[in-house]
């Protein structure tokens, strides 16, 4: 995969899941494209949002099977990245209003 920050880091999650991990760890979580790994995710949020990465943590998200009457379908996959920051650094798109 080409190294371009806006394609790796397709958009931030905002679970409830994800709230609280920010809130305990300093961790925030992002849906990642599928073919980038580890590195580049570090490097594009680094690049992005100006902070410093400790860990990353990704996971394959399966898609859920769906019926509309008679017929199924599925959902298709995505990838999750969790990635941790240094105590110090935060991002401002997830800061309280």
């Amino acid at each position: 995969m080409q190294y371009d920050p806006r394609r790796v880091l397709l958009h931030a999650l905002t679970t409830e899941k994800s709230l609280n991990l920010r809130e305990r760890g300093n961790c925030v979580a992002f849906r990642v494209a599928l073919d980038a790994d580890k590195l580049q995710v570090q490097r594009a949020v680094e690049e992005m949002f100006n902070v410093k990465v400790t860990s990353v943590r990704t996971m394959v998200v399966r898609g859920k099977k769906k019926r509309l009457g008679r017929f199924e379908g599925r959902r298709p996959f995505w990838k999750k990245a969790l990635v941790t920051l240094r105590k110090e650094d935060h991002i401002e798109l997830f800061e309280k209003v």
